[in-house]
């Protein structure tokens, strides 16, 4: 171990304690983390080792047999893990054979009696020994920085949740996404309806972009959790179904929120069911209805004042098609000239928008973010989730992101139909210009897509994501339904002169 190491010492009171810390400590490892629990005969290695198992199951009834004998058992779970009892190992050097390593590449290593192969584990390893203390027993946690780091978190959010009545609570890992947040199922001890936890600490800064600030500043995306309460508070109040908000740190980025539900938009084979987009498109035609403020009161000191879709955000989001996609797709990065021609239609196609329909914008409303609520009415029937980076901006942005939604192929038939449902929702309402409206329609589409055609390769390249490429298909082939309206001709050239495929 060296020096750099950070050690924190915990008591458990009892067994339940010692399978809290369990739970906890699977929702902090990832692939390539080793555990090594060390610690006497009946100080609690193994009964750690199967709650941190089960948890990671999320199945409390799985067997976890004991691997004295056969010195190592492996689980295929969310995250693979390979549980190693060194206690009979004949010598260290028999730890290759066992497939440590290799194990190791692809996921997490238990190991009880670590000290029998001393020399032969990684030294970057999380070291946790367990002694009898009292009627108890002590844990005392010892890691490198970046996964002491990662204890540390999952400690805090424990804390947490002891602090707001959910002490005992049950921990299971729900979802991450692109970004740094995270989410967790919190089921409260001895029963209660299960709650979320969003575990979302401050985004860092990052490098800057553009005039000195960093992507996130210039897209304006959340840096914290205010915003996420503001839009849920606003949404509920104006009768939409978005999460209570139960308790929020917002100095730490944790907050828990009324689990919506788990039913999608979606059907078993992953295609979108047409009934629950329509009732989506009917969602989202009543909150471009109405006048909501960009001022929200959240705490008696603060204030959240929901941004613009401005111009500089609006190119920026546009410029990762030149950036990230056109250097991937043809292998060289654009010219100066193809650059500046992009930029330059781009500037006018934001000219466009100008006189446009502006109002709130949840800037993600498509299948990952809407829960479908079969028991409830009217919009109450549309869960509404992850909408902190909403903005100020041309209502079209979101009818685009739910009709082309960029998860799931909408097939051209039922594209037409939710875009005929919202304009048809919309003219009932009074006072609609269609035409202008199908104009920031398909720029707002155009420029979603642009932004997505890049983000995919970014999260390729640079942030070791390759899932997402399989979404770029999908990408262009809506661009290319953007391009069917005449203002976007200019884009729709430059895009075939630079040979941006499918469009």
């Amino acid at each position: 171990m060296t020096a750099a190491n950070t050690s924190i010492s915990l008591f458990l009171a009892d067994d339940a304690a010692t399978t809290r810390l369990g739970e906890d400590l699977a929702l902090a490892l990832k692939a390539g983390d080793c555990l090594a629990l060390s610690g006497d005969l009946g100080a609690g290695k193994s009964s750690l080792a199967r709650a941190l198992l089960r948890a990671m199951a999320d199945d409390a009834e799985l067997d976890v047999p004991s691997p004295t004998f056969t010195l190592v058992q492996s689980y295929e779970l969310r995250i693979p893990v390979s549980h190693f009892d060194l206690y009979r190992l004949g010598d260290p050097s028999e730890l290759d054979e066992l497939g440590f390593d290799e194990a190791l590449q692809t996921g997490v290593c238990l190991v009880e009696w670590p000290e029998m192969a001393e020399g032969e584990l990684p030294k970057e390893r999380i070291d946790l020994r367990l002694e009898h203390e009292g009627e108890g027993r002590r844990a005392t946690i010892t890691a490198p920085a970046k996964q002491f780091a990662r204890i540390q978190r999952v400690l805090a959010i424990r804390a947490f949740l002891d602090a707001h009545g959910y002490a005992g609570a049950e921990r299971r890992f729900l979802t991450g996404d692109a970004s740094l947040r995270a989410y967790e199922s919190i089921h409260p001890h001895g029963g209660g309806k299960r709650v979320i936890l969003m575990d979302w600490p401050r985004l860092p800064e990052g490098p800057p972009v553009l005039a000195g600030k960093s992507y996130p500043k210039v897209a304006h995306l959340a840096w914290d959790a205010y915003p996420f309460v503001a839009i849920a508070n606003v949404l509920r109040e104006n009768g939409f179904a978005a999460p209570e908000i139960f308790a929020a740190d917002y100095d730490q980025g944790i907050l828990l929120i009324e689990d919506l539900g788990t039913d999608g938009v979606l059907n078993a084979e992953g295609k979108p069911i047409a009934e629950r987009y329509r009732a989506s498109v009917a969602c989202l035609a009543h909150l471009h209805s109405l006048d909501i403020p960009q001022d929200i009161p959240v705490t008696p000191d603060h204030v959240h004042h929901i941004p613009d879709f401005d111009r500089t955000a609006m190119t920026m989001e546009a410029r990762l098609l030149i950036d990230w996609h056109l250097p991937w797709k043809r292998g060289a990065p654009a010219s100066d000239e193809e650059r500046a021609d992009y930029l330059a239609i781009w500037n006018g196609l934001i000219d466009e928008l100008d006189d446009t329909e502006k109002n709130l914008l949840l800037r993600d409303f498509h299948s990952p973010n809407i829960i479908w609520r079969a028991k409830e009415k009217d919009i109450q029937r549309i869960g509404l989730i992850d909408f902190q980076d909403a903005m100020i901006g041309p209502t079209a942005y979101d009818l685009a992101s739910i009709v082309q939604d960029a998860r799931v192929t909408i097939e051209r038939d039922l594209h037409d139909q939710l875009m005929a449902d919202y304009l048809s929702l919309r003219h009932a309402q009074g006072g609609f210009d269609e035409a202008k409206f199908l104009k920031s329609w398909a720029i707002m589409s155009a420029q979603r897509n642009c932004k997505l055609a890049g983000l995919w390769v970014r999260l390729l390249q640079r942030d070791s994501k390759p899932g997402y490429m399989k979404h770029m298909p999908r990408t262009l082939a809506y661009l290319a339904i953007a391009f069917e309206h005449e203002t976007l001709v200019p884009l729709r050239e430059w895009c075939a002169r630079t040979g941006i495929g499918g469009v």
